[in-house]
């Protein structure tokens, strides 16, 4: 169901989602919520701009423009639970079957794509398709131009395992065989649009994650004008870690390497409240939340999981946790 206010009188308040993929699209489903019960009166989606594959892939080679797929998975994720935002939603998503040149392609990066040719503006695009939808919130560019992630990773040389070896994109980041050492990008230092750094420095509140912890989570804090403005504002920070490792990126890592990690690329970011599944959390209690404090957060669970047992969250849960969150820090 959806979250209802607890508490009558509340100042509405602002937030800004970071990450790119399935893990922002959860994070959006959820802030949506929020939206329409007035728990929040703005929202904004800052996606990662380094998708190398599929449609994406595609569009980004042929054209020399911003991979779409993750900006269209955000704008999907705002669109409204009634018949127009649900169609919209779908066809967004819709992917071309068929054995032609379209086959892959989705219909959401070509309206977005075409909007870029035709206006010549990334941002004003986004903003027009997100008025086509009716989206609860608005979803900008990580940076306004291609990015590339390299990585350096360590396990894929059979005579050397501690070697490391360099890997570039974000499909082979995401799929790597072996162990992550650190991340950068390509460029280092790529422009980024005025409103996103606004967005971040005015916001209430400011969520990382969840999602693919290198490829999507970890490029918004290696954007250097990014990265300084996540670190300069006044809004709380919350990072929501995910259910489970994932099987390439984040194998063998444990709920506290998450943080780690993130406070490795970038230790002068300090952190509001982790948010983690109580159920991921099981024995590594006590060092999550040493991790957390270190980070200067607190650490806080709930049950944010999928009832069907896989490693998602149910935007509905997650939607409540942030809920209790927002109102009960800002009462």
């Amino acid at each position: 169901m959806t979250p209802v206010r607890s508490s009558a009188g509340l100042r509405a308040q602002s937030a800004v989602a970071l990450g790119g993929g399935h893990g922002l699209h959860a994070s959006l489903s959820a802030l949506r919520l929020l939206v329409d019960d007035l728990t929040l009166d703005e929202l904004t989606a800052i996606v990662t701009v380094a998708d190398n594959g599929g449609s994406s892939g595609r569009l980004r080679g042929e054209f020399g423009v911003l991979p779409p797929g993750d900006l269209r998975m955000a704008l999907a994720a705002l669109c409204g639970e009634d018949d127009w935002g649900d169609t919209w939603a779908r066809l967004l998503q819709h992917r071309f079957a068929g054995e032609g040149e379209m086959r892959g392609h989705v219909v959401g990066n070509l309206l977005i794509v075409g909007l870029w040719e035709l206006l010549g503006d990334h941002v004003d695009a986004l903003d027009w398709v997100g008025r086509l939808l009716g989206a609860k919130g608005r979803v900008l560019p990580m940076a306004l131009t291609p990015m590339d992630i390299w990585a350096d990773v360590r396990g894929l040389d059979p005579t050397d395992p501690e070697a490391l070896t360099v890997v570039r994109g974000q499909v082979e980041v995401a799929t790597t065989e072996g162990v992550i050492a650190s991340v950068r990008l390509e460029p280092p230092d790529p422009p980024v649009s005025p409103a996103a750094l606004a967005a971040v420095e005015e916001a209430d509140w400011v969520v990382l994650g969840p999602g693919s912890w290198f490829s999507s989570v970890l490029p918004h804090l290696l954007v250097p004008a990014l990265r300084e403005a996540l670190v300069r504002t006044t809004g709380r920070v919350v990072v929501v870690l995910n259910l489970e490792e994932q099987e390439g990126e984040t194998g063998g890592f444990g709920a506290a390497d998450h943080l780690a990690v993130l406070a490795e690329h970038a230790p002068e970011l300090r952190l509001h409240t982790v948010l983690a599944d109580e159920r991921r959390v099981g024995g590594e209690l006590a060092e999550l939340r040493e991790q957390a404090a270190a980070c200067g957060a607190a650490l806080v669970l709930a049950d944010l999981g999928a009832d069907d047992g896989s490693p998602r969250h149910d935007p509905h849960k997650l939607a409540a946790a942030y809920a209790t969150l927002f109102e009960g820090d800002h009462a």
